[in-house]
């Protein structure tokens, strides 16, 4: 593992004790809500945050933090580069120069710092603008410039923190599959904090997602998304999460209620339905659901072509009906409905 970390910190209310460990060429998303240890254990991994107790060993080695032995290497001795939301590009100095600053600080002499630079802005498609001011390039420009002067040095880890929460809608698109291409090539470890999960699920090998200062569930994209383990990733990846224990092909709810399943199930179980699979009616449904709930709609959404419907009752349920058959069916909030889903899509797991 090019990254092995086991770091304990407090921050104020906040107790962070949080174990990573990242191979060479991986990229590991640590996802979670605001509040949670993100940007905490970037801090510690970066050395602006020395940790109350653990170690931080990169390629086995190189031990950056040892709180048992004393040891904490500065930030600038660390073989790491960092993106932030904003880029922090130094807006007195040329975007080459942004770039080769990194490599300047440590000694290497103008003339090579700087075909590195230029290089590196070749590589990110910023050729011909490295005599540039920050405040003369777009949002997309500056991201690119401030991963090149991440990258330029060759780092054993590369951090970003929300690299793309900046962005429009239309640029974020055009970088992050830039940035998915670069980190493919990118042979050390890679840290990803984000809030996005598109962001994670897109970038990432693996996912780590944090609440409250701890590891709540860990896996590759595929697997948190489609059996999310706690109500903030189910809302994440717009699941609803129903926690429960199976009985045959009934799973009976820990909130109360009951739910029919396809398969025979037995024990402590997740129940997860898509939006998609809760279809509305005004009037209890005839035909093959398994599922019918009368529930009563709390808000409703536009989401993308669809209205995403919350719903309250026996069951909690997340919805997605076309805007056409939400007028048709005269919603809003407060209305009163029966919502059905057939057992077929009904996802079960163990907890």
């Amino acid at each position: 593992m090019s990254l092995d970390a086991s770091v304990a910190v407090r921050r104020g209310p906040l107790d962070v004790q949080l174990d990573l460990a990242v191979a060479d060429g991986e990229v590991l998303a640590v996802l979670g809500p605001n509040g949670a240890g993100k940007s905490t254990l970037l801090r510690v991994l970066a050395g602006l945050l020395p940790p109350e107790d653990g170690r931080v060993v990169v390629d086995g080695t190189e031990v950056w933090d040892d709180v048992g032995q004393g040891r904490h290497l500065p930030a600038h001795e660390r073989r790491l580069g960092m993106v932030f939301q904003d880029g922090l590009l130094f807006p007195h100095l040329s975007v080459a120069d942004n770039v080769a600053f990194g490599l300047r600080s440590r000694g290497v002499p103008r003339t090579p710092a700087r075909t590195a630079a230029l290089g590196w802005l070749d590589r990110v498609g910023l050729a011909g603008l490295g005599d540039r001011r920050p405040g003369q390039l777009s949002g997309g420009q500056a991201q690119r410039a401030a991963l090149a002067r991440a990258l330029v040095g060759d780092p054993a880890l590369l951090l970003l923190d929300e690299p793309l929460s900046a962005l429009d809608a239309r640029t974020r698109l055009t970088v992050r599959a830039e940035l998915r291409r670069h980190l493919a090539d990118f042979g050390g470890s890679t840290v990803l904090v984000t809030h996005d999960p598109v962001d994670a699920m897109a970038l990432a090998d693996r996912v780590v997602v944090v609440e409250e200062g701890r590891i709540a569930q860990a896996g590759t994209p595929a697997d948190v998304s489609r059996h999310p383990r706690t109500d903030y990733v189910a809302r994440l990846v717009g699941l609803a999460l129903l926690p429960g224990t199976g009985a045959g092909t009934t799973v009976r709810l820990d909130g109360g209620g009951a739910v029919a399943v396809a398969e025979e199930t037995v024990g402590p179980v997740f129940i997860a339905v898509r939006p998609e699979s809760v279809a509305l009616y005004l009037d209890p449904p005839h035909g093959s659901p398994r599922n019918v709930w009368p529930a009563r709609l709390v808000s409703a959404t536009p989401h993308g072509s669809t209205v995403r419907c919350e719903l309250d009752g026996e069951v909690q349920l997340i919805a997605d009906v076309t805007a056409a058959a939400f007028a048709e069916l005269g919603l809003a909030p407060g209305s009163a409905v029966w919502a059905a889903v057939k057992a077929s899509e009904v996802a079960v797991y163990a907890r």
